[in-house]
């Protein structure tokens, strides 16, 4: 094997959102005792859910798989309001572990539609994130469309030339594409405004740069984290639009040794919901068996928090008394 050094580099791994989430179904644990519900993966990372699996959480899709006066933690991506309104009638305790940075996009499509605005969401089709946010509009009787490409702008936008409308966008998404997404909806509607703050949330952002940082000194780059992970995806897609050689994996059992050859400087990063014991592992893997050194590319760091979730706080008060 030809690399002679692995360069990890920061920020990576997980962000203030995603600790909220896993501390919270651990304290629930605590709290409630097993078994605890999470409606949805409470992060999109396999690592994550199978070691929350051992300790008593199950992890359903659906209210209806929760059975009645359960406590269940709906997960960080954020769910729609009538997912609440099934809970309440099934008199199931509900922590709602939505990052708060995905609350933000909900308040603001409340907000738009109460003022009557024509709105657009940037998202993928489907991910459970916009199918939360889209869901607040949805309640109030206004379907707002969801767009991901150039060429969804141009095929399935079907507001007036002389709209006006507002962008909002999914927080996990790669930020050169949003742009070039916005760009195309203020091109067909020039009165188009974005919301007063960006989505796409400081963990994207910052873990974005970082892999454009990387990728200079990298001859090919890892990036731990599991498929489903939409902002662990989309930073293998920017380390190949920076010309280099990426591969998603949640393990160091999936790295293949094709991909290894002719590549002496390796760099590894990791999605905003990967542990990082599991980059340790790979860090650990390379320097026993073929002595590598390890560089350490520290571009900034991150002091962002989140208080607990409000029911949670409430709850644990209330059994402490």
């Amino acid at each position: 094997m030809s690399i002679k050094e692995i360069i990890t580099v920061a920020p990576r791994g997980f962000c203030a959102g995603v600790t909220r989430s896993i501390d919270t179904v651990k304290e629930c644990i605590e709290a409630f005792g097993a078994p605890v519900y999470t409606k949805h993966a409470i992060v999109h990372n396999k690592t994550v859910i199978a070691d929350l699996e051992e300790i008593g959480v199950i992890t359903v899709e659906t209210v209806d798989e929760i059975p009645s006066g359960s406590v269940a933690v709906f997960s960080a991506h954020g769910s729609p309001p009538e997912h609440f309104e099934q809970a309440r009638e099934k008199d199931i305790k509900v922590i709602d572990a939505t990052c708060p940075l995905v609350t933000k996009v909900h308040i603001e499509i409340v907000r738009y539609v109460k003022d009557g605005k024509n709105i657009v969401y940037i998202g993928h089709k489907k991910h459970i994130e916009g199918l939360g946010v889209i869901g607040e509009a949805k309640k109030m009787g206004v379907i707002v469309p969801i767009v991901d490409t150039v060429e969804d702008v141009e095929n399935n936008l079907k507001y007036d030339k002389s709209a006006e409308l507002v962008i909002l966008t999914q927080t996990t998404l790669s930020i050169e594409e949003a742009k070039k997404v916005i760009k195309a909806i203020k091109k067909k509607y020039k009165n188009t405004i974005e919301p007063p703050a960006r989505d796409i949330c400081y963990a994207t952002t910052n873990r974005q740069k970082a892999i454009k940082e990387l990728a200079k000194e990298s001859d090919i780059i890892l990036v731990v984290g599991s498929k489903t992970s939409s902002n662990s995806n989309k930073l293998v897609d920017v380390a190949r639009e920076n010309g280099i050689d990426a591969y998603l994996i949640d393990t160091v059992e999936e790295i293949q040794e094709k991909w290894l050859e002719g590549k002496e400087r390796l760099g590894l990063s990791a999605g905003a919901s990967a542990p990082e014991y599991k980059v340790q592992e790979i860090i650990d893997y390379f320097k026993k068996n073929f002595g590598v050194n390890h560089k350490k590319l520290e571009l900034q760091k991150e002091n962002m928090k989140f208080t607990k979730p409000a029911e949670l706080l409430k709850e644990k008060e209330e059994l402490n008394k």
